[in-house]
């Protein structure tokens, strides 16, 4: 019995495999609904306070430079 549990253990966990993500599929990888969060603005919206929040800054996602206001 422990044998059976064991091998089919290892017949799962065989599946388990990385693969090369082709350059077809990449596209579809991109799309927002792949990303942290999906498609969920609330969570956008808290991940984004969060992030000026630790730079003590409002707005500069796109924008070089530091949050402390010295250049």
């Amino acid at each position: 019995m422990k044998n059976l549990v064991v091998i089919s253990l290892l017949f799962l966990l065989s599946g388990c495999a990385i693969k090369d993500v082709k350059p077809w599929e990449k596209g579809t990888l991109a799309k927002d609904s792949m990303k942290e969060g999906g498609g969920n603005t609330l969570f956008k919206k808290l991940t984004s306070h969060i992030y000026f929040s630790k730079e003590g800054s409002k707005g500069g996602g796109g924008v070089a430079g530091g949050g402390c206001g010295c250049n």
